[in-house]
Formats: structure tokens, C-alpha cells, sequence
């Protein structure tokens, strides 16, 4: 989505009534006004807030004053008036000013999950509490985005729509947020990954997934979109077993499982193993257990010694 967008999200105004308040990381926001400018002449002159309001310039030219200060306003412009700013904003005559705004309250709450966050703290938050902050940005990040997919949610509202909102209003505050955050305030440690184990934990997932169906390295290896050569080194680097070694002991496993119910027959606990006949099923378990499948549900499971 892009500025043009916007222009498009007049319904961003219906979200009153539909979005109330919002959590995100320790943090409450409780919306008070929705907004949305056509480019055309218009001001509002000297004013303040017990709240932070936020507009997003999609179209056109102007200026914002807050306090002593005034800012040229472009597309792509982002400002904020802090509770207690005295600002004003004037469109221009020749390019008119387009804009959405939201404004809202923020301040930090306990939850039955986590307790309240500590404003001092820095973090995504610092850009709506830090007093003395800055006021305009161009950090638009994914604000046109969640413009617009707020406006469309609120346009025509269906079930589930309660929990988009709420997911898209939480996204809305932290983006607006990191737009007057300072580069420091932003910083995380490294996200490392190993991306070897995620594909070796997407191909333990595709196994478990059809312990009941013919199996092969080649499927395995599709489904983690890597050569049969390559899945097999990875799976094997990560978990010390070959794919179609590790695929019988799950099955195994899941048969000594389902042998505990007495209402299912061996037959029916061989195929939902993957084994097309008892016979061969037999054998493997016995190899692997020790014991035959009868003798297992006979001891429930338990070997006495």
C-alpha cells in the first residue's frame, strides 16, 4: 500500500464506535477521534490535547506550528502534537493538504500476563513519551498500510472483525511510535536463527504430519524445498538420524501409543503407522521394543524385570 491509498481510506473515519483501546507490550491506548482530510483549504487554529494526535499528510502541502516552531508539511510528512502541545495546522491554498489523523491516549497498565511497562525504559514506546521528542518524521514505515486496512475492516465489519481491529490498532500505535523514535530507542539485540534447525523442525513436522501414508526422503525434501541430497546431510547434521531412521521410530512411537486403547485392533494401529500389512509391522516393532505388539498392550506398555 502507498500514500495514494490513503487518499481512498475516507472510511477510516467509521473506526469510532469499532476500535475503542488497544494493548501492546505493557502499554494501553484508548482512541478518541478518527480522521480523514480530502485535499482542500482548511485550518484549525491554536489548539491542545489532553492526548497525543497523530495525522499522516497523503496528499498536497502545508504547515504545522507546535509552540515556537513551524514545520513544512509534504506528503509523506508525519507529525504529532504531544497532550498539552498548542499546535495549529493550515492546509495550503494551492496544493491543498490531505490528510488521516487518530488520536489517542497512552500510558502504561498491568496485565494478568505481565506487569506494567516502564516509560523510562527506552524502546518503540520513546517516541510518544519521550517530552521534548520529535514532532514531524518521514519514517511512514507501514502507516499507509495499516490505514488503509483499518478503513476497509471498518467499512464493511464481519465476524472476527473485534480481533482485526484490535491486532491492526496495536500495529498502528507501535508504528506511530518508532516514527518519533530516535535511532537508539529502536536498537534490539540480533535476532540470530539457525536456519538449518527451522527446516530440520519443518521436515520433523511434515514426518509427523503423514506417519500414515507412504513416505519418502524425496517428499521430505520437497516439502522443505531442498534437493533429496541436501535434506538428507542437513536432517542428518541436526539430528544425528537419517530421515527414513528417524520416520520409523515415530511411527513406532505412535504405534506403542495407540496400542493402549483396546478398542483399536493391531490391524488398524499398523496402517494408521504407515505399514500396509502386521506382519511387517510385527517385526519392526519387536525389533525396536523388544516385544510384540500383543505382549505391549497385554503389559500396558510397562516391561517388568
Amino acid at each position: 500500500m502507498t500514500l495514494a491509498d490513503v487518499a481512498t481510506a475516507d472510511r477510516f473515519v467509521d473506526l469510532a464506535g469499532l476500535l475503542e483501546s488497544c494493548e501492546a507490550d505493557g502499554f494501553r491506548a484508548d482512541f478518541l477521534s478518527w480522521g480523514h482530510y480530502r485535499p482542500e483549504y482548511w485550518r484549525n487554529y491554536w489548539h491542545s490535547h489532553s492526548f497525543h494526535e497523530v495525522c499522516l499528510a497523503y496528499t498536497g502541502e502545508g504547515r504545522f506550528n507546535n509552540g515556537a516552531v513551524q514545520y513544512d508539511i509534504a506528503p509523506g510528512s508525519v507529525f504529532l502534537a504531544r497532550p498539552g502541545d498548542v499546535h495549529e495546522i493550515e492546509s495550503s491554498r494551492s496544493e491543498p493538504l490531505g490528510i488521516a489523523f487518530w488520536g489517542f491516549t497512552f500510558r502504561p497498565v498491568a496485565t494478568d500476563n505481565r506487569p506494567a511497562a516502564d516509560p523510562g525504559e527506552p524502546g518503540w514506546w520513546s517516541g510518544l513519551v519521550r517530552t521534548g521528542g520529535p514532532v514531524m518524521s518521514d519514517r511512514v514505515g507501514t502507516l499507509p498500510a495499516l490505514i488503509t486496512a483499518l478503513a476497509a475492516e471498518a467499512a464493511a465489519p464481519v465476524a472476527g472483525y473485534s480481533t482485526t481491529l484490535a491486532a491492526l490498532g496495536s500495529t498502528l500505535v507501535v508504528e506511530t511510535a518508532r516514527a518519533f523514535a530516535v535511532d537508539e530507542d529502536l536498537a534490539v539485540e540480533p535476532v540470530r536463527r539457525d536456519r538449518g534447525l527451522l527446516v530440520v523442525e519443518a521436515m520433523q513436522r511434515h514426518l509427523r504430519d503423514n506417519l500414515s501414508r507412504p513416505i519418502t526422503v524425496r517428499d521430505v525434501a520437497a516439502a522443505a524445498h531442498l534437493s533429496e541430497r541436501h535434506a538428507e546431510r542437513l536432517f542428518n547434521q541436526q539430528t544425528g538420524a537419517s530421515i527414513m531412521a528417524t520416520l520409523r521410530r515415530l511411527r513406532l512411537e505412535l504405534a506403542a501409543q495407540l496400542l493402549l486403547d483396546p478398542s483399536v485392533t493391531v490391524t488398524e494401529v499398523a496402517r494408521a503407522c504407515g505399514y500396509s500389512d502386521v506382519r511387517p509391522f510385527s517385526t519392526a516393532f519387536r525389533r525396536h521394543y523388544g516385544r510384540t505388539p500383543g505382549e505391549h498392550r497385554r503389559t500396558g506398555g510397562t516391561e517388568f524385570l
